[in-house]
């Protein structure tokens, strides 16, 4: 099929050369292309939250997390790299998805599982970047209106208006049929997450060195003093499902390993780029949260773009918030099109002779060339983008939702999944000294996201009963 669909390859006529062992054209990524898309898919909009989480931790287990996260998601990464092939990592068969990989080690029960936790993480990021998206676009209106009357000034303006703006835009865009036709929106929004994180961490360092300096501690916040002692530890779980989230990016492992060309075997240069790709991102975490909560200390605020730890330069910091919005235009339609391609190719399935589902009509569009319409497409998708809309406008709550995302996605897609499929390849008895490690591993994710998941609920409700519907959270 590929052959019939490739006419340049059978003109070139040793067709071999040009595709791999699976018929599909030549991969022609590297360890280095590969470290670049993990460090872009890992430093998002959950850098603006480190902060603050560290602040709730303290100097002490603060760093101490960041690094403990970040070891066990370069752990798993690895495992999971080793699943790429199966049974051999090496010479066996491809599979290309999450699902796919879970299907080949563990069955088909467990890729239900996998389904649940995969796909509803990826919903809950499209509603976490519909409210994070909203809250900078409101943001560059504060800003201005403290610049022109006064930091005294509260500045009030509703998220509401900016969620709807935002899923205005996402409607156009998710009509566009799938993400490999969206990778010019995939660079600008890369370049995005680079200029925001280095604007926040370099207006931090230059609080830092201007003084006066904020008030820190070995353990955060103060008990009696910044919080209660309910609230301290509730915060702190908090704080770890945030640190969860900000490293989180095993739902597009595979996908990016699918990317590496062979020699040498994918798995040996997946693990090398998630070696250079993890590194790279905690030292950068590492920079922000601590620069960041020595210059606001325990009083840091859960975005400090959009918290206002920062009115001057005014300029600088709505050019923050404006590369926050796009970044995570592009990022919504990141997580959006493996639903998107998931629900179509299930229905398509299903029902083959619906025109309704499978029907495409060609529209000739100036200075775009032709662009296919699917009235199940147009309908489906529009749906969904509402759908996250309304549930953004419910529930905007920027830092309880984002410990609740990493809570929930962590331990079944980081750490269950990669041990288990790597139990199963290598046939490992039952409580052996590696088995039980694991197994412990394992279980202690468990717990921590269970507690977190815990500490963002407990934030959400506290925050409903705050809730003004017409004011900006911050």
């Amino acid at each position: 099929m590929y052959i019939d669909q490739n006419p340049a390859i059978i003109e070139n006529g040793d067709f071999r050369k040009n595709v791999d062992d699976d018929g599909r054209p030549k991969r022609t990524g590297t360890w280095m292309t590969a470290s670049a898309h993990i460090i872009t898919a890992v430093i998002g909009s959950g850098v603006l939250s480190l902060a603050w989480a560290i602040a709730q931790l303290g100097w002490v287990a603060g760093p101490a997390v960041l690094m403990a996260f970040s070891f066990i998601t370069y752990f798993t990464a690895t495992l999971l790299a080793d699943s790429y092939r199966s049974p051999d990592p090496v010479s066996g068969k491809r599979n290309y998805t999450y699902m796919d990989v879970v299907r080949a080690n563990l069955g088909n029960i467990k890729v239900q599982l996998c389904g649940l936790a995969q796909y509803s993480n990826l919903v809950g990021v499209t509603i976490g970047y519909t409210i994070t998206a909203s809250i900078s676009m409101v943001a560059v209106k504060r800003s201005n209106c403290f610049h022109k009357h006064g930091h005294h000034v509260k500045c009030h303006t509703s998220n509401n208006p900016f969620m709807i703006i935002f899923a205005c835009i996402q409607l156009f865009l998710s009509q566009i049929q799938n993400f490999h036709k969206l990778w010019w929106l995939s660079i600008v929004a890369a370049i995005m997450s680079f200029a925001y994180s280095s604007i926040g961490l370099g207006l931090s360092l230059a609080k830092v060195i201007s003084g006066p300096h904020a008030r820190t501690s070995l353990t955060g916040g103060t008990v009696g003093i910044d919080v209660s002692a309910s609230e301290k530890v509730w915060k702190t779980f908090q704080a770890i499902g945030d640190i969860a989230f900000a490293y989180a990016y095993s739902t597009v492992l595979v996908e990016i390993q699918d990317t590496l060309k062979s020699p040498p075997a994918e798995n040996k240069a997946m693990k090398r780029a998630t070696s250079i790709g993890i590194t790279t991102t905690t030292v950068f975490y590492v920079l922000c949260g601590c620069v960041g909560y020595a210059a606001f200390g325990n009083d840091a605020p859960g975005n400090f773009l959009t918290g206002f730890g920062f009115y001057e330069p005014f300029w600088l910091v709505d050019v923050a918030n404006i590369c926050i919005a796009i970044h995570l235009i592009g990022a919504y339609q990141v997580f959006a099109q493996p639903i998107f391609g998931f629900v179509e190719s299930s229905c398509a399935q299903r029902w083959p002779e619906s025109e309704f589902i499978n029907g495409e009509y060609p529209i000739n569009i100036p200075f775009c060339g032709q662009f296919c319409v699917n009235s199940f497409r147009l309908v489906w998708r529009t749906a969904y983008v509402v759908m996250t809309a309304i549930l953004a406008m419910l529930f905007p709550f920027f830092n309880d939702f984002l410990g609740l995302l990493g809570a929930a996605s962590f331990w079944p897609l980081t750490v269950y999944f990669p041990i288990e499929m790597y139990i199963a390849r290598t046939k490992m008895a039952k409580f052996t000294f590696t088995w039980t490690w694991m197994k412990i591993l394992s279980w202690v994710c468990l717990v921590i996201s269970l507690i977190a998941a815990a500490a963002s609920i407990q934030g959400l409700a506290t925050d409903v009963k705050k809730y003004k519907p017409f004011h900006t959270e911050q």
